[in-house]
């Protein structure tokens, strides 16, 4: 081989080894990952963290409580994001593993958060730390860290549209994705101003690329052993799940405030499509815009559901009063 030929050979691998991951990876994957230096972040609570992590995974605490405020569950202010990403050494400049719980949709969010944020090198690791455990690796519980870095976060508008542009759409030919579930999306279950769903919009709860959509029920009766049906569906299966859509148009995923979208839309870049967006605001926002176009639309009933919080709260003071009294009549 002549010379020139071994320096361009040189050049393409070096290339290649800086390219950015798949949407979505393995343990092996992630293995590798840690060893040339990429950041691991666990999306978790700091319980579960400090349980046992993925050797050298840096924590901010649980990732939904801490990048939102609770009311709208949109990003808290670009500076605080700033500094709290800083201060545990995340840069969504450098490669980063994201990952939680198997399955977890916060771990999709807190990649979306990345790439939110000018990340164009960020993966998810979908088993998480029940995939890691798994495939025979061992967890640490000492906290790890990484040098603080400085930030200066500029939000890539184009992924995530707002809300005037999500209403704009309606009607003009953009794929529009629902990750909640069925009940949500017919508008039986309302967690919003409203119920109901975006026109035209398709209904893919992000349980579905599950292998077992209904594991985390199962989970709850404790008719499985594990998580283990959390694992993606094979590509095959996942294909045939999005196959309503087309992989080269515009592409809107929605739920409640983002998390559940972040995990259906990192999958259909996995399978190819080319234009994916998060609306970060999701069902709180565009509910609360009541000359929004809404599908199957019902709306929350604010006086009822006081009038049976009252009740619940007379009754659980009923029962303290009862506890307290038969507390008394046993010290007699």
């Amino acid at each position: 081989m002549t010379p020139v030929r071994v320096i361009l050979g040189c050049l393409l691998l070096g290339l290649s080894s800086l390219a950015a991951a798949a949407p979505i990876v393995d343990a092996a994957y992630v293995k590798a990952a840690a060893a040339r230096g990429a950041i691991v972040w666990d999306v978790r609570a700091t319980p579960q963290y400090k349980k046992g992590h993925i050797p050298g995974a840096v924590s901010i605490g649980d990732a939904g409580a801490a990048l939102r405020e609770m009311t709208k569950e949109d990003f808290i202010e670009t500076d605080k994001i700033e500094k709290i990403l800083g201060a545990a050494g995340i840069d969504p400049a450098q490669e980063v593993i994201v990952y939680g719980d198997r399955g977890s949709p916060y771990a999709y969010f807190g990649r979306f958060t990345l790439r939110y944020f000018g990340g164009k090198n960020v993966a998810v690791f979908h088993d998480g730390v029940d995939g890691w455990t798994a495939a025979g690796n061992a967890l640490e519980t000492t906290d790890a860290t990484r040098q603080p870095v400085t930030l200066k976060l500029t939000p890539v508008a184009a992924l995530s549209p707002t809300t005037d542009e999500v209403v704009a759409l309606v009607g003009k030919g953009v794929q529009i994705v629902d990750a909640r579930s069925p009940a949500e999306y017919s508008g039986q279950d309302v967690r919003a101003i409203r119920g109901g769903h975006i026109p035209g919009a398709v209904n893919v709860p992000f349980e579905q690329n599950w292998k077992d959509p209904e594991t985390a029920a199962k989970l709850a009766k404790k008719a499985v052993p594990d998580n283990s049906g959390m694992t993606l569906k094979a590509t095959e299966d996942l294909k045939a799940l999005y196959a309503k859509l087309d992989p080269s148009k515009e592409t809107v995923v929605y739920c409640q405030s983002g998390v559940r979208a972040s995990e259906d839309a990192a999958i259909l870049e996995q399978l190819g499509f080319k234009n994916v967006k998060v609306y970060d605001s999701s069902w709180l926002g565009y509910a609360a815009r009541l000359n929004a176009p809404v599908a199957d639309e019902t709306f929350f009933n604010v006086g009822a559901t006081t009038a049976k919080l009252g009740a619940l709260t007379k009754r659980v003071e009923e029962l303290e009063r009862l506890v307290e009294q038969l507390a008394k009549n046993a010290t007699k």
